[in-house]
């Protein structure tokens, strides 16, 4: 069977499964307890079951073993299958360590822990770990040694993982940008031609779709940390290892790849900080919550940040097409500058930081006050 065919299947397969699974785990959910109470900081009104993650994780597995033995000899070679395992082994410690705290809300800590272990199971166990890379101003890749690379891996994995985790709040939202993401990553994986991650992301992006179904609003089900940690897991190794083969890569394609989670993730740490709260500490004033406040409806708001994930996908596969047929990385600088300054402008009107403070806002409109003024006094004689 062709490779392309295979892909096909695997991703029918996991679709199917997903649609089957979900209403399942929703009963098994139920019956073990692992519920989602309303309280002040949440948007829905009634208990719902969560562990919906469960079923994206028995889509993948499933469909997996189930074409794994369809792919064409010499498709895949030995390294790759070692990314493979590694990849299931990690994200079954996660998906088990996501559906126990759906159940029992283990702490913080606990999970931070738990997510560590995963990580330290990829780079020690099957010894995957990012060795090069290329910043913006380089002009080829840059080498890290064993005591760079290691920590940076496990970093990754677990800022990843966690970046996923707290975007988790309206229905929907957490696995249509990681579905968005994933497509992404397939894209340039095809264009590649990095078999592994072209299975993997077929495979992950089915069972997404097959979960949405019943979980775009109003949800029926919520994917839980058993889901959120388990697709922002499968995130961080898809973004690292989709990378290994390229000469000249710049470190900002993974970045804008999961550009919305981790800006999130970036603005909820300044806004804890300048608010002095703990860093950990739940909130309301995540991009979601802020787009409610500001009126739009449960819906929109997931569809507009969807766009924006679209966004910063469609940018990563330019961005990439443009270092690997130009190498011009001024581009890469100016690409950086532009996201920098656009995040900061929609954070200040948003207010996702402070409702109060917007520096770069007032500091662009009394430029254009003065500009204004000297027009306007120049056009006088």
């Amino acid at each position: 069977m062709p490779i392309g065919a295979v892909y096909a299947v695997g991703f029918v397969i996991a679709l199917v499964i997903a649609l089957v699974m979900t209403p399942l785990v929703k009963k098994f959910a139920f019956m073990v307890g692992a519920i989602d109470k309303p309280n002040h900081r949440k948007v829905h009104t009634r208990i719902m079951p969560r562990m919906g993650g469960l079923a994206i994780y028995l889509a993948f597995i499933g469909a997996f073993f189930c074409v794994i033995a369809l792919i064409p000899e010499g498709t895949l070679l030995p390294k790759d299958l070692n990314l493979l395992k590694a990849m299931l082994v990690g994200g079954t410690i996660i998906i088990v360590t996501g559906a126990l705290d759906d159940r029992f809300e283990l702490s913080a800590k606990l999970k931070l822990l738990f997510q560590i272990i995963a990580a330290c199971v990829v780079v020690f166990g099957f010894d995957i770990q990012i060795s090069f890379v290329s910043l913006p101003f380089g002009e080829s890749m840059q080498h890290l040694n064993e005591w760079i690379g290691i920590p940076v891996t496990i970093l990754w994995i677990v800022g990843v993982t966690n970046a996923i985790n707290l975007i988790d709040g309206l229905d929907g939202l957490a696995a249509g940008v990681s579905g968005i993401a994933i497509t992404t990553i397939l894209i340039m994986a095809i264009i590649m031609g990095f078999q592994p991650v072209i299975l993997m992301s077929t495979l992950l992006l089915g069972g997404i779709i097959g979960f949405l179904y019943y979980n775009f609003h109003p949800a029926k089900i919520f994917m839980g940390d058993s889901g959120s940690l388990f697709l922002g897991f499968c995130l961080a190794m898809l973004s690292m290892i989709s990378f290994k083969q390229v000469t000249l890569v710049s470190f900002v394609i993974p970045l804008l790849i999961i550009g919305v989670p981790l800006s999130d993730t970036f603005f909820a740490i300044i806004r804890r900080l300048v608010n002095k709260k703990p860093i950990f500490a739940p909130d309301k004033g995540h991009l979601h919550h802020r787009l409610q406040d500001l009126g739009f409806s449960h819906r929109r708001t997931v569809l507009m940040i969807w766009g924006i994930a679209a966004i910063f996908g469609a940018m990563a596969i330019i961005q990439s097409a443009v270092i690997k047929f130009n190498g011009a990385n001024w581009i890469t600088f100016a690409v950086v500058c532009l996201v920098i300054f656009f995040l900061q402008i929609g954070a200040e009107v948003i207010g996702i930081v402070d409702k109060s403070r917007r520096p770069v806002i007032n500091l662009l409109t009394k430029m254009g006050l003065k500009l204004g003024k000297v027009n306007a006094e120049s056009r006088s004689k």
